[in-house]
This record gives C-alpha cells, structure tokens and sequence, in this order.
C-alpha cells in the first residue's frame, strides 16, 4: 500500500475519534440532565408538593409485572404501572421511585426516574401514562411482598 494513503487513514481516524470525544466530554451527565429537568420542580417537604401529590394516581399494573431469573443467579423485576395526572395542570417533569416491599413493609429494592419528559413529553390534565421500570438485583429468597409507588418530584406548567 502507498505510505502516504495510510497517513491519510490514520489522520482521519484521529479527526473522527477526536470530535467524538469533544462531544462526549462536553455532554452534560444524566444527573445534570435530569437537574436540568426538574429545576424549579416542587419536592417532599413543600406544600405545592403535598397539594400536588394527592392529584397523581401511580398504580400497579399487576397483569403485566414479572420476574425473571437472570444469568448471574439473581431475579430481574419489569414492573408495569399506569400514572394519572388527576391535577388541573399539564406536568412537565415527573420523577418517581418504585420499591419493592417485604411483607413487613421494608424495602427490598427501588429504583427512581424520572417519567416525564422521559418515556414521555407530558403528561396533561385528566391524561394517563403506562410506566414500565426495571429493578435488578433481587436474591432468590428475598420476600417481594407488595409494590409501592411515590412521587418525589412534580414540575408543572
């Protein structure tokens, strides 16, 4: 091969991996992503926050929940649910945390996200939402009780 195509080849690689890694490392975290979203959201501890909570209905979709074993030994949890905004504004961030409660009420496991504008845009007056979450990390012999969903943060229009 001509020595001078191989030069070109190799100077382009480093262009192309140098723009990606521009890209990745000004890229804002997740974290700082879903901060983005949720400034100026009403949290626990606020009365805007407990007037609002009592409006959003967050329940299981019993039918549609499962587990699975999975490679490593442990159980895999899909938990479906559904999400009513009962308020009378349209909510633009929603975060919530499922737990997995023992028979004593304890948590076994949870997972917080945030559901709007993730799985999606809005959620608007009177609308419904399906929530899907995944929870890994289950041992065979953990007691899985019951499923329990709470709001820990609302951002309205």
């Amino acid at each position: 091969m001509n020595k001078s195509f191989l030069i070109a080849i190799l100077i382009a690689v480093l262009v192309v991996g140098g723009g990606v890694l521009l890209i990745w490392k000004f890229q804002p975290s997740m974290e700082e992503q879903k901060e983005q979203v949720l400034s100026g959201a009403f949290r626990e501890g606020t009365p805007e926050f407990e007037a609002a909570t009592k409006r959003i209905i967050a329940e299981t979709n019993e039918d549609k929940t499962w587990f699975s074993p999975v490679g490593t030994g442990g159980i895999m949890m899909n938990i479906e649910g559904r999400i009513r905004n009962n308020g009378d504004k349209a909510l633009t961030g929603l975060e919530i945390r499922v737990s997995v409660l023992d028979s004593f009420g304890k948590v076994v496991k949870d997972n917080t996200l945030l559901v709007v504008p993730n799985q999606q845009k809005r959620l608007e007056p009177k609308g419904e939402m399906n929530v899907v979450v995944r929870i890994d990390g289950f041992k065979r012999d953990d007691d899985r009780a019951r499923i329990q969903w709470k709001v820990t943060a609302i951002k309205t229009e």
